[in-house]
C-alpha cells in the first residue's frame, strides 16, 4: 500500500524503512512498530515484520492505565475493547454503549467523554483493520448521508 495512504495510521509500520523521509516519519514509523497491528517474527534466523494470523490488537488510545483496543477477529456490532488491570470491558464504536464486562461510572465516564473526540480514529481503525474476509465488514455511519 502506498505510503501517502498508511501516513498518520498505525499501519505506517508497513512501510519499507527505505521510503521514509525525515524525522517526523521515522517518529511515525516507531510509534506505528510499537504500537501499531504487526508483530516481529523470527524467520530463518532474521527478523521479519508481519501482521499478526490469529489477533491483532491495534491501541487506539490509553487514559491513564485503560488501554482502548481494536481487534481483528470481531464480531457485530462494531466495537472497541476497554482493557486495564480492573477493566476488560466493550463497547458499541456508534454510541459507547457497553456490550460486556464490567466498569465503574467514573471509568465509564471517561471513557463516553473521550468517546465524543475519539470516535473517528475508533472508526478508522475498525475499518483498517477488517480482513478481506471479515463478515463484519466496515463500519458504516447511518447517520452519514448517503452521496
Amino acid at each position: 500500500m502506498a505510503k501517502d495512504k498508511l501516513k498518520g495510521t498505525l499501519s505506517f509500520c508497513f512501510i519499507d524503512p527505505k521510503e521514509l523521509n525525515g524525522l517526523d516519519e521515522w517518529v511515525e514509523y516507531l510509534d506505528a512498530l510499537l504500537n501499531g497491528p504487526c508483530i516481529i517474527l523470527g524467520e530463518d534466523n532474521n527478523l521479519v515484520l508481519a501482521q499478526d494470523p490469529l489477533i491483532i490488537r491495534v491501541r487506539v488510545a490509553q487514559i491513564r492505565n485503560m488501554k482502548i483496543e481494536i481487534r481483528s477477529n470481531e464480531h457485530a456490532p462494531p466495537h472497541f475493547h476497554v482493557v486495564s488491570p480492573e477493566i476488560d470491558a466493550s463497547f458499541r464504536i456508534d454510541n459507547c454503549e457497553i456490550l460486556n464486562g464490567k466498569i465503574s461510572t467514573k471509568d465509564y465516564k471517561k471513557i463516553k467523554y473521550w468517546h465524543q473526540s475519539g470516535k473517528s480514529m475508533l472508526i478508522e481503525t475498525w475499518n483498517l483493520m477488517r480482513p478481506t474476509d471479515c463478515v463484519v465488514g466496515l463500519y458504516k455511519n447511518v447517520d452519514e448521508k448517503q452521496s
